[in-house]
């Protein structure tokens, strides 16, 4: 308990460090994440290349391999930014590919003969799309696309290895204050514990209130 009181200034920065990179990197998961799912199954075929080729390459690359490109390799062509914007670009695009294979599943669940319907009245892909099949796709993903934003913050972690402020970095100042190393992993533990009760709550109480009954 010592190591957390003496030092609660250094664990509530790590701990909003997290917070903040977890919440600005779920929004941009999720909004490439609907915007790629629309390009896979989208009628022009380069849209649906595009949103293949991205999936697959990212889900297939390693994290840490995917910050090391984003994080040294973007200065090199001039693209200066602060570290929490580049984490937040790599873990949001990470986590976009994965997101956007869920929304897809869901996509594939609702019946083909209602878009078809939309378009006999003379509504478009986007309105189809927008209006019809994803408020419908969603609502069948909301565990799967929970459960990929605990895995986000967890994965968070990584970004303390590139000076970027977050909780798992906290060891490091605690460790060259000579605290016990197991009782400030115990107090990260925590910490991580929350965001993801967090995040767990309140997917819950989305599925209750909009998912499909099993």
């Amino acid at each position: 308990m010592n190591v957390l009181i003496d030092n609660f200034s250094v664990y509530g920065e790590g701990f909003l460090g997290t917070v903040e990179l977890t919440v600005y990197a779920s929004i941009l998961a999720l909004v490439l994440g609907f915007l790629m799912a629309s390009f896979r199954v989208a009628p022009v075929a380069s849209l649906r290349t595009f949103g293949t080729v991205w999936v697959t390459v990212l889900r297939n690359t390693p994290l840490t391999l995917l910050f090391f490109a984003v994080l040294l390799g973007l200065p090199r062509f001039g693209i200066v930014l602060p570290f929490q914007l580049f984490a937040v670009l790599a873990l949001g695009c990470y986590t976009s590919a994965f997101i956007c294979e869920a929304l897809r599943s869901g996509i594939n669940t609702v019946p083909r003969g209602q878009g078809e319907a939309a378009r006999s009245l003379g509504m478009t892909f986007r309105q189809t799309l927008s209006t019809v099949v994803l408020p419908q796709a969603f609502r069948t993903v909301i565990p799967p696309i929970g459960s990929t934003l605990i895995a986000l913050a967890k994965n968070s972690a990584i970004a303390g290895a590139f000076s970027v402020i977050e909780l798992l970095g906290t060891y490091k100042v605690l460790s060259e204050r000579g605290y016990n190393i197991i009782w400030t992993f115990v107090w990260i533990a925590v910490g991580y514990l929350i965001i993801t009760l967090t995040i767990s709550a309140v997917f819950n109480v989305l599925e209750k209130r909009y998912g499909v009954a099993r």
